[in-house]
């Protein structure tokens, strides 16, 4: 399996596959809900994640042809 398959798989993990086991409200971190932390910092690496799967895709490169 490729890498940047993987790499697209990470956010639907870590949103809803571990979203069970942090449901809890009494870390506060930053001001906020643990809960509301965690989909906070997965909207960030999702976004971080996505520029990797871009830059890493060779289809995306300049001066190459198909």
């Amino acid at each position: 399996m490729k890498f940047i398959y993987i790499l697209s798989v990470l956010p639907f993990v870590g949103i809803l596959g571990f979203l069970p086991f942090v449901n809890r409200v009494t870390p506060f971190v930053l001001g906020m809900p643990f809960n509301m932390f965690w989909m906070v910092i997965w909207v960030v690496l999702t976004s971080i994640i996505l520029g990797v799967m871009y830059k890493l895709d060779s289809r995306n490169r300049e001066g190459e042809e198909e």
